[in-house]
Protein backbone atom coordinates (compact mmCIF):
# COMPACT_ATOMS: atom_id res chain seq x y z
CA UNK A 1 0.00 0.00 0.00
CA UNK A 2 1.14 3.72 -0.13
CA UNK A 3 -1.17 5.71 2.11
CA UNK A 4 -0.73 9.58 2.04
CA UNK A 5 -0.41 11.43 5.20
CA UNK A 6 -3.32 14.05 4.67
CA UNK A 7 -5.18 14.54 1.45
CA UNK A 8 -7.83 17.22 1.24
CA UNK A 9 -11.24 15.99 0.68
CA UNK A 10 -13.02 17.56 -1.96
CA UNK A 11 -16.45 16.76 -3.42
CA UNK A 12 -18.72 18.06 -6.09
CA UNK A 13 -20.04 20.06 -3.51
CA UNK A 14 -16.99 21.84 -3.21
CA UNK A 15 -17.04 22.08 -7.00
CA UNK A 16 -20.42 23.60 -7.30
CA UNK A 17 -19.56 26.51 -5.14
CA UNK A 18 -16.50 27.16 -6.63
CA UNK A 19 -17.80 27.51 -10.03
CA UNK A 20 -20.78 28.95 -9.10
CA UNK A 21 -18.57 32.17 -7.73
CA UNK A 22 -16.33 31.72 -11.06
CA UNK A 23 -19.49 32.53 -12.77
CA UNK A 24 -20.84 35.17 -10.73
CA UNK A 25 -18.20 38.04 -12.14
CA UNK A 26 -17.64 38.12 -8.35
CA UNK A 27 -13.85 36.42 -7.06
CA UNK A 28 -12.31 38.91 -4.78
CA UNK A 29 -13.91 39.33 -0.92
CA UNK A 30 -17.40 39.51 -1.54
CA UNK A 31 -20.91 37.89 -0.88
CA UNK A 32 -19.46 34.29 -0.59
CA UNK A 33 -16.72 35.52 2.22
CA UNK A 34 -19.58 37.16 4.10
CA UNK A 35 -21.55 34.63 4.03
CA UNK A 36 -18.50 31.86 5.45
CA UNK A 37 -18.19 34.75 7.90
CA UNK A 38 -21.92 34.32 9.07
CA UNK A 39 -21.97 30.38 9.00
CA UNK A 40 -18.37 30.04 10.73
CA UNK A 41 -19.71 32.31 13.60
CA UNK A 42 -23.35 30.39 13.50
CA UNK A 43 -21.40 26.89 14.04
CA UNK A 44 -18.79 28.34 16.81
CA UNK A 45 -21.38 30.32 18.86
CA UNK A 46 -19.64 32.97 18.27
CA UNK A 47 -20.59 37.00 18.47
CA UNK A 48 -18.96 37.39 14.81
CA UNK A 49 -16.27 36.29 12.75
CA UNK A 50 -13.99 37.69 10.14
CA UNK A 51 -12.67 35.20 7.21
CA UNK A 52 -8.54 35.63 6.33
CA UNK A 53 -6.16 34.02 4.08
CA UNK A 54 -4.78 32.38 7.26
CA UNK A 55 -4.82 31.84 10.79
CA UNK A 56 -1.32 33.66 11.20
CA UNK A 57 -3.22 36.90 9.81
CA UNK A 58 -6.10 35.94 12.44
CA UNK A 59 -3.86 35.83 15.22
CA UNK A 60 -1.87 38.63 14.26
CA UNK A 61 -4.92 41.10 13.67
CA UNK A 62 -6.12 40.06 16.84
CA UNK A 63 -3.15 41.06 18.72
CA UNK A 64 -2.93 44.26 16.58
CA UNK A 65 -6.59 44.90 17.42
CA UNK A 66 -5.52 45.15 21.07
CA UNK A 67 -2.68 47.43 20.62
CA UNK A 68 0.24 45.02 21.51
CA UNK A 69 3.58 46.44 20.60
CA UNK A 70 7.14 46.64 21.71
CA UNK A 71 7.64 46.56 25.47
CA UNK A 72 4.79 44.15 26.08
CA UNK A 73 5.20 40.50 26.17
CA UNK A 74 2.92 37.29 25.32
CA UNK A 75 2.72 33.84 26.32
CA UNK A 76 2.65 30.75 24.36
CA UNK A 77 3.50 27.46 24.09
CA UNK A 78 6.95 25.83 23.56
CA UNK A 79 5.15 22.84 22.14
CA UNK A 80 3.79 24.62 18.84
CA UNK A 81 4.11 25.58 15.31
CA UNK A 82 5.56 28.84 14.91
CA UNK A 83 3.04 30.66 13.87
CA UNK A 84 1.70 30.93 17.26
CA UNK A 85 4.68 32.87 18.20
CA UNK A 86 6.31 34.15 15.16
CA UNK A 87 2.94 36.87 15.32
CA UNK A 88 3.65 38.22 18.75
CA UNK A 89 7.43 38.48 17.03
CA UNK A 90 5.47 40.37 14.03
CA UNK A 91 3.89 43.12 16.28
CA UNK A 92 7.12 43.97 17.67
CA UNK A 93 6.30 42.24 21.66
CA UNK A 94 8.69 39.72 23.79
CA UNK A 95 8.11 36.19 22.87
CA UNK A 96 7.63 34.53 26.23
CA UNK A 97 7.54 30.52 25.76
CA UNK A 98 6.24 28.35 28.79
CA UNK A 99 7.31 24.47 28.98
CA UNK A 100 4.72 21.70 29.04
CA UNK A 101 3.18 19.84 31.99
CA UNK A 102 5.15 16.10 32.19
CA UNK A 103 3.72 13.93 29.44
CA UNK A 104 1.36 16.67 28.10
CA UNK A 105 1.05 18.30 25.50
CA UNK A 106 -0.42 21.73 27.03
CA UNK A 107 1.53 24.48 28.62
CA UNK A 108 2.16 23.80 32.50
CA UNK A 109 -0.58 25.55 34.52
CA UNK A 110 2.43 26.57 36.89
CA UNK A 111 4.75 27.90 34.52
CA UNK A 112 1.93 29.75 32.71
CA UNK A 113 1.41 31.76 35.99
CA UNK A 114 4.97 31.95 36.96
CA UNK A 115 5.47 33.83 33.58
CA UNK A 116 2.72 36.51 33.44
CA UNK A 117 4.33 40.00 34.63
CA UNK A 118 3.35 44.26 34.78
CA UNK A 119 4.16 43.82 30.96
CA UNK A 120 2.03 40.51 29.82
CA UNK A 121 -1.02 42.00 27.45
CA UNK A 122 -1.82 38.25 26.26
CA UNK A 123 -2.17 34.44 26.36
CA UNK A 124 -1.95 32.86 23.23
CA UNK A 125 -3.29 28.93 24.21
CA UNK A 126 -2.69 26.49 21.64
CA UNK A 127 -5.56 23.71 21.15
CA UNK A 128 -3.92 20.23 19.91
CA UNK A 129 -4.57 17.72 17.03
CA UNK A 130 -8.11 18.74 18.00
CA UNK A 131 -7.86 18.67 21.86
CA UNK A 132 -8.93 22.17 23.37
CA UNK A 133 -7.00 23.65 26.48
CA UNK A 134 -8.26 23.48 30.12
CA UNK A 135 -9.59 27.21 29.67
CA UNK A 136 -11.06 27.54 33.24
CA UNK A 137 -7.61 26.83 33.84
CA UNK A 138 -6.19 29.79 32.28
CA UNK A 139 -8.85 32.24 33.17
CA UNK A 140 -8.26 31.17 36.67
CA UNK A 141 -4.97 32.43 36.46
CA UNK A 142 -5.04 35.21 34.25
CA UNK A 143 -8.02 36.72 37.25
CA UNK A 144 -5.25 35.65 40.02
CA UNK A 145 -2.85 37.69 38.58
CA UNK A 146 -4.97 40.68 37.51
CA UNK A 147 -3.40 43.36 39.42
CA UNK A 148 -0.65 43.32 37.68
CA UNK A 149 -2.53 44.50 34.68
CA UNK A 150 -1.63 47.52 32.89
CA UNK A 151 -3.50 48.70 29.89
CA UNK A 152 -2.15 50.84 27.44
CA UNK A 153 -5.49 51.91 25.50
CA UNK A 154 -8.92 51.91 25.10
CA UNK A 155 -9.74 48.73 24.00
CA UNK A 156 -7.62 47.19 26.84
CA UNK A 157 -8.55 49.46 29.36
CA UNK A 158 -12.13 48.13 28.43
CA UNK A 159 -11.17 44.72 28.99
CA UNK A 160 -9.17 45.21 31.77
CA UNK A 161 -6.79 41.92 32.18
CA UNK A 162 -4.54 40.05 29.58
CA UNK A 163 -6.30 39.03 26.50
CA UNK A 164 -6.65 35.37 25.64
CA UNK A 165 -6.54 34.22 21.98
CA UNK A 166 -6.60 30.87 21.32
CA UNK A 167 -4.68 29.27 18.76
CA UNK A 168 -7.31 26.72 17.77
CA UNK A 169 -5.95 26.51 14.37
CA UNK A 170 -6.69 22.53 15.26
CA UNK A 171 -9.74 23.07 16.88
CA UNK A 172 -12.31 23.76 14.24
CA UNK A 173 -15.43 22.04 15.46
CA UNK A 174 -14.00 20.51 18.56
CA UNK A 175 -16.16 21.70 22.32
CA UNK A 176 -14.83 21.76 25.67
CA UNK A 177 -17.45 21.33 28.39
CA UNK A 178 -20.34 21.82 26.18
CA UNK A 179 -19.40 24.61 24.64
CA UNK A 180 -17.80 25.29 20.98
CA UNK A 181 -13.85 26.14 20.63
CA UNK A 182 -14.52 30.01 19.42
CA UNK A 183 -16.87 30.73 22.05
CA UNK A 184 -14.76 30.00 25.15
CA UNK A 185 -12.46 32.56 24.73
CA UNK A 186 -12.29 36.36 24.14
CA UNK A 187 -10.81 35.67 20.38
CA UNK A 188 -9.90 32.91 18.65
CA UNK A 189 -8.20 31.81 15.40
CA UNK A 190 -9.01 28.98 13.05
CA UNK A 191 -7.28 27.65 10.43
CA UNK A 192 -8.76 26.40 7.05
CA UNK A 193 -5.46 25.34 5.39
CA UNK A 194 -5.42 22.31 3.07
CA UNK A 195 -4.58 19.85 5.34
CA UNK A 196 -6.79 20.99 8.16
CA UNK A 197 -10.39 19.00 8.95
CA UNK A 198 -12.28 22.07 7.41
CA UNK A 199 -10.51 23.37 4.51
CA UNK A 200 -10.70 26.79 2.21
CA UNK A 201 -7.08 25.66 0.34
CA UNK A 202 -5.70 28.79 2.51
CA UNK A 203 -7.28 30.74 5.02
CA UNK A 204 -8.46 31.25 8.23
CA UNK A 205 -11.28 33.05 10.87
CA UNK A 206 -10.99 34.90 13.80
CA UNK A 207 -13.73 34.92 16.32
CA UNK A 208 -14.97 36.59 19.26
CA UNK A 209 -17.57 36.02 22.06
CA UNK A 210 -16.32 37.54 25.22
CA UNK A 211 -18.40 40.49 25.20
CA UNK A 212 -16.07 44.32 25.83
CA UNK A 213 -17.86 46.58 27.33
CA UNK A 214 -18.23 50.19 25.24
CA UNK A 215 -16.95 48.23 22.08
CA UNK A 216 -19.97 46.32 20.05
CA UNK A 217 -19.35 43.64 17.64
CA UNK A 218 -19.55 45.79 14.59
CA UNK A 219 -16.87 48.61 15.87
CA UNK A 220 -14.90 45.19 16.53
CA UNK A 221 -15.58 43.94 12.86
CA UNK A 222 -14.45 47.41 11.52
CA UNK A 223 -11.68 47.83 12.88
CA UNK A 224 -10.40 44.42 12.01
CA UNK A 225 -11.77 44.81 8.47
CA UNK A 226 -9.04 48.04 8.28
CA UNK A 227 -5.92 46.27 9.35
CA UNK A 228 -6.71 43.22 6.73
CA UNK A 229 -7.20 45.47 4.40
CA UNK A 230 -4.60 47.86 3.56
CA UNK A 231 -6.82 50.23 6.37
CA UNK A 232 -9.11 51.11 3.62
CA UNK A 233 -12.64 52.23 5.08
CA UNK A 234 -14.66 50.21 2.65
CA UNK A 235 -14.11 46.42 0.81
CA UNK A 236 -14.38 45.95 -2.69
CA UNK A 237 -18.10 45.03 -2.62
CA UNK A 238 -19.18 48.12 -0.87
CA UNK A 239 -17.40 50.02 -3.53
CA UNK A 240 -19.87 48.59 -5.74
CA UNK A 241 -22.94 50.10 -4.84
CA UNK A 242 -23.72 53.29 -6.78
CA UNK A 243 -22.07 56.80 -6.00
CA UNK A 244 -19.80 54.86 -3.25
CA UNK A 245 -16.67 54.75 -4.95
CA UNK A 246 -14.90 57.16 -2.48
CA UNK A 247 -12.62 55.32 -0.03
CA UNK A 248 -10.97 56.59 2.89
CA UNK A 249 -7.03 54.97 4.35
CA UNK A 250 -7.37 55.03 7.76
CA UNK A 251 -3.90 53.65 8.73
CA UNK A 252 -0.73 52.00 6.64
CA UNK A 253 -1.87 48.56 7.28
CA UNK A 254 -1.85 44.79 5.89
CA UNK A 255 -3.92 42.50 3.40
CA UNK A 256 -5.08 39.55 4.79
CA UNK A 257 -8.49 39.19 3.03
CA UNK A 258 -9.66 36.28 1.82
CA UNK A 259 -11.54 36.05 -1.57
CA UNK A 260 -14.61 34.60 -2.41
CA UNK A 261 -13.26 31.69 -4.82
CA UNK A 262 -11.63 30.00 -1.19
CA UNK A 263 -14.73 30.87 0.59
CA UNK A 264 -16.49 28.85 -1.84
CA UNK A 265 -15.00 25.95 -0.61
CA UNK A 266 -15.46 26.39 2.59
CA UNK A 267 -19.36 26.94 1.65
CA UNK A 268 -19.38 23.80 0.20
CA UNK A 269 -17.01 21.83 3.06
CA UNK A 270 -19.85 23.07 5.64
CA UNK A 271 -22.60 20.77 3.88
CA UNK A 272 -20.52 17.67 4.84
CA UNK A 273 -18.88 18.62 7.87
CA UNK A 274 -20.85 16.88 10.18
CA UNK A 275 -20.18 13.77 8.24
CA UNK A 276 -16.63 14.29 8.24
CA UNK A 277 -16.36 14.82 11.60
CA UNK A 278 -17.97 11.70 12.08
CA UNK A 279 -15.74 9.81 10.03
CA UNK A 280 -12.71 10.85 11.97
CA UNK A 281 -13.93 9.65 15.02
CA UNK A 282 -14.55 6.32 13.38
CA UNK A 283 -10.82 6.06 12.45
CA UNK A 284 -9.64 7.37 15.85
CA UNK A 285 -11.67 4.84 17.60
CA UNK A 286 -10.17 2.17 15.38
CA UNK A 287 -7.10 3.10 16.28
CA UNK A 288 -7.74 3.24 19.99
CA UNK A 289 -8.79 -0.40 20.19
CA UNK A 290 -5.82 -1.54 17.97
CA UNK A 291 -3.15 0.33 20.60
CA UNK A 292 -4.96 0.00 23.53
CA UNK A 293 -2.78 -3.42 24.86
CA UNK A 294 0.56 -2.53 23.29
CA UNK A 295 3.65 -0.09 23.44
CA UNK A 296 2.04 2.78 21.45
CA UNK A 297 0.35 5.84 23.45
CA UNK A 298 -1.67 7.77 22.19
CA UNK A 299 -3.63 11.51 22.57
CA UNK A 300 -7.17 11.35 24.20
CA UNK A 301 -9.89 12.82 21.48
CA UNK A 302 -12.58 12.08 23.61
CA UNK A 303 -12.46 13.18 27.49
CA UNK A 304 -14.34 13.61 30.49
CA UNK A 305 -14.79 17.63 29.88
CA UNK A 306 -14.04 17.80 25.55
CA UNK A 307 -14.47 16.01 22.43
CA UNK A 308 -11.90 16.61 20.01
CA UNK A 309 -12.46 16.87 15.79
CA UNK A 310 -9.83 14.43 15.46
CA UNK A 311 -7.67 16.29 13.61
CA UNK A 312 -4.06 14.56 14.26
CA UNK A 313 -3.43 11.04 15.66
CA UNK A 314 -0.51 11.81 17.98
CA UNK A 315 1.32 9.23 19.57
CA UNK A 316 4.36 7.99 21.82
CA UNK A 317 6.28 5.23 22.30
CA UNK A 318 8.01 6.11 25.27
CA UNK A 319 11.06 4.52 26.71
CA UNK A 320 13.13 5.67 22.88
CA UNK A 321 15.20 8.64 22.18
CA UNK A 322 14.83 10.77 19.14
CA UNK A 323 17.29 8.61 16.97
CA UNK A 324 15.13 5.10 17.31
CA UNK A 325 12.11 7.53 16.91
CA UNK A 326 13.31 8.06 13.44
CA UNK A 327 14.10 4.90 12.80
CA UNK A 328 10.60 3.82 13.08
CA UNK A 329 9.66 7.03 10.63
CA UNK A 330 11.69 5.47 7.85
CA UNK A 331 10.26 1.51 8.64
CA UNK A 332 7.19 3.38 8.31
CA UNK A 333 8.30 5.19 4.88
CA UNK A 334 9.50 1.37 3.41
CA UNK A 335 6.18 0.04 3.87
CA UNK A 336 4.53 2.82 2.30
CA UNK A 337 3.08 4.82 5.32
CA UNK A 338 3.84 8.43 5.52
CA UNK A 339 3.68 9.58 8.91
CA UNK A 340 4.49 13.00 10.96
CA UNK A 341 6.24 14.63 13.63
CA UNK A 342 3.97 17.67 15.43
CA UNK A 343 5.76 19.27 16.98
CA UNK A 344 9.69 19.98 16.70
CA UNK A 345 9.59 22.39 20.09
CA UNK A 346 10.14 26.28 19.24
CA UNK A 347 13.35 26.18 21.39
CA UNK A 348 15.30 23.82 19.08
CA UNK A 349 14.75 25.64 15.71
CA UNK A 350 17.42 28.27 14.35
CA UNK A 351 15.16 31.16 14.63
CA UNK A 352 14.23 30.91 18.28
CA UNK A 353 17.40 29.86 19.23
CA UNK A 354 18.71 33.44 17.51
CA UNK A 355 16.28 34.69 19.97
CA UNK A 356 17.94 33.47 23.25
CA UNK A 357 15.45 30.31 23.60
CA UNK A 358 17.24 27.19 24.66
CA UNK A 359 15.61 23.37 24.50
CA UNK A 360 17.38 22.60 27.98
CA UNK A 361 14.69 24.95 29.54
CA UNK A 362 11.73 23.16 28.47
CA UNK A 363 12.35 19.37 29.39
CA UNK A 364 8.99 18.53 29.35
CA UNK A 365 8.60 20.21 25.70
CA UNK A 366 11.62 18.31 24.40
CA UNK A 367 10.48 14.40 25.84
CA UNK A 368 7.05 14.77 24.32
CA UNK A 369 9.27 15.53 20.86
CA UNK A 370 11.63 13.09 21.38
CA UNK A 371 9.31 9.63 20.49
CA UNK A 372 6.05 11.12 19.09
CA UNK A 373 5.08 10.20 15.82
CA UNK A 374 1.67 11.40 14.05
CA UNK A 375 -0.25 8.79 12.05
CA UNK A 376 -2.50 9.30 9.19
CA UNK A 377 -5.93 10.96 9.84
CA UNK A 378 -7.95 11.94 7.30
CA UNK A 379 -11.84 10.96 6.04
CA UNK A 380 -10.17 9.31 2.87
CA UNK A 381 -8.54 6.85 4.31
CA UNK A 382 -10.70 3.01 4.12
CA UNK A 383 -10.40 1.20 6.99
CA UNK A 384 -8.47 -1.70 5.47
CA UNK A 385 -5.49 1.39 5.61
CA UNK A 386 -6.36 2.27 8.62
CA UNK A 387 -5.87 -1.98 9.62
CA UNK A 388 -2.70 -1.75 8.00
CA UNK A 389 -1.30 0.99 9.92
CA UNK A 390 -2.43 -0.46 12.82
CA UNK A 391 -0.51 -3.73 12.55
CA UNK A 392 2.51 -2.11 10.71
CA UNK A 393 3.45 0.13 13.60
CA UNK A 394 2.55 -2.57 15.91
CA UNK A 395 5.28 -4.71 14.43
CA UNK A 396 7.62 -2.53 13.98
CA UNK A 397 8.10 -1.61 17.63
CA UNK A 398 6.81 -4.90 19.21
Amino acid sequence: MKINFSKPDISQEEIDEVIEALKSGWITTGPKTKELERQVAEYTNANKAICLNSATAAMEVGLRLFGIKEGDEVITSAYTYTASASVIHHVGAKIVLVDTEEDSYFMNPKKLEEAITENTKAIIPVDIAGVPCDYEKIYEIVEKKKSLFKANNDIQEKLGRILILADAAHAFGSTYKDKKVGELTDMASFSFHAVKNFTTAEGGALVWKKNIDGIDDEEIYKRLQLLSLHGQNKDALAKTKLGSWEYDIKGLYYKYNMPDITAAIGLGQFKRYEGLLNRRHEIIKMYNEGYKDSKIEFLNHFGKDYVSNGHLYMTRVKGIDESKRNEIIEEFGRRGIAVNVHYKPLPMHTAYKNLGFDIKNYPNAYNQYKNMITLPLHTLLTDEEVEYIIENYKDIVG
